[in-house]
């Protein structure tokens, strides 16, 4: 499959990450310049040369442009669908169930939610009588964006922490005597069993308020794209903004077969996951999934420690023919530029940097391949990849048994 070039916002196309041939133009990316010429210069954009994976959908193009700005090429494949408030039966249940017997604590735990369930109950004829019953309880907002909705809404909040975490709110629920307790715990896509539990079993009585819900997208072409390539490496980063997506991205890779290659990449790090909070990495972390999170759970500021992050995982770069080389998703940093490498090339060299020194085979390097391939590619893998990236020396054949990085453990250079 011909590779095509990424468009101008530099959001890539997932089939243009399968292909090995040049592209009909130039990628914005290159700015022109071709794969395996110099790029940029990296410094004031962190994140250029990667590839950083966006699983949201309701902000996908705000988190891409922040990213962007920054130097990363970007890859969306949405994992969620949020459905309808107004068709939503169990949501409309709990409601009613309220009005009737009114609350003595309310947790708001997301803005967006908290604005949704009270435009869900006008619709529904029960706005102002919700409302009501709101008023009258004590109401804990989980951080500053549903304190926002709350006070948008006329309610005052009792009561919010600064860590912004659930764990807090639970913490000064228990605080109190919450025996005969009636408390409304307002759900984010996903039950709160460690939460709800904890509740239930200090003798309040509670009622879990599902305010949206959330799906598989009808369309999961660009997800499985996505997980794939992740699962191969194939990108340097996954981003998350909820827990239902990482559990939707999961889920994905299990039908696709894909669940142990990729945790196995998440857990390495070789694909780094980025979760704007600790509610959202909580489903990766079970797992044993390392994650990045920002103090503050931000879409910037998770940019920003993302772009601090990917650059200090490869701070420590190979050192091969007197330059310094770093493998990334889709190209090469080469001492201070980022290169672009076609995938099949790429293959070939993030082979031999996983083992450098070592002397790696032609069969060895055909089952790296992406698809199928044999000893007659590798050697065109290894042509290509000399001349694409400017230094020969950088690949030795080691005559009668395969090829080897020029790695120099020293790194006197």
């Amino acid at each position: 499959m011909t590779a095509e070039p990424a468009p101008p916002s530099q959001r890539v196309a997932p089939d243009a990450l399968t292909g090995d041939e040049p592209s009909a133009g130039p990628s914005a990316v290159t700015a022109g310049a071709g794969a395996g010429r110099p790029v940029a210069e990296v410094g004031s954009r962190p994140l250029e040369g990667y590839l950083v994976g966006i699983t949201a959908d309701r902000r996908k193009d705000e988190l891409a442009t922040l990213l962007e700005r920054r130097g990363a090429r970007t890859l969306v494949g949405t994992a969620i669908r949020l459905l309808p408030l107004s068709d939503d039966r169990e949501l409309l249940a709990a409601s009613q169930a309220l009005v009737a017997h009114a609350p003595t604590h309310v947790v708001v735990t997301t803005g967006i939610g908290f604005r949704g369930w009270l435009e869900a109950a006008d619709g529904w004829g029960i706005g102002d009588d919700l409302r009501g019953t709101l008023a009258s309880a004590r109401i804990l907002a989980r951080g500053p964006k549903a304190t926002g909705a709350i006070r948008a809404a006329g309610l005052r909040e009792a009561w919010s922490p600064s860590s912004e975490s659930s764990s807090e709110v639970l913490a000064h629920l228990l605080a109190t005597d919450l025996t005969g307790a009636r408390v409304a715990v307002q759900l984010h896509g996903e039950p709160l069993p460690f939460l709800v539990e904890a509740l239930d079993g200090a003798g309040a009585d509670v009622v879990e308020v599902p305010v949206y819900r959330w799906e598989t997208p009808p369309d999961t072409g660009a997800l499985d794209k996505l997980v794939e390539l992740a699962a191969a490496g194939g990108v340097d980063a996954l981003t998350f903004t909820s827990a239902p997506a990482a559990v939707s991205v999961l889920r994905r890779a299990e039908v696709l077969e894909a669940h142990d290659a990729l945790l196995a990449q998440l857990r390495s790090r070789r694909v780094l996951a980025c979760c704007v909070g600790p509610v959202t990495a909580a489903p990766l972390e079970e797992l044993g999934v390392p994650t990045v999170q920002p103090e503050r759970a931000r879409l910037g500021s998770m940019v920003r420690e993302l772009a601090d992050a990917l650059p200090a995982r490869d701070a420590r770069p190979l050192h091969v023919a007197g330059h310094r080389l770093t493998v990334l998703a889709t190209g090469v940093r080469l001492d201070d530029a980022f290169r672009e490498v076609r995938p099949t090339q790429l293959a070939v060299l993030r082979a031999l940097a996983q083992r450098p020194g070592h002397v790696l085979t032609r069969t060895e390097l055909a089952a790296a391949l992406p698809g199928t391939g044999d000893e007659h590619a590798v050697e065109m893998a290894v042509a290509r990849l000399r001349s694409c990236l400017g230094v020969p020396t950088l690949v030795q054949t080691v005559v009668k048994r395969g090829y080897r990085l020029a790695y120099d453990p020293s790194g006197a250079y």
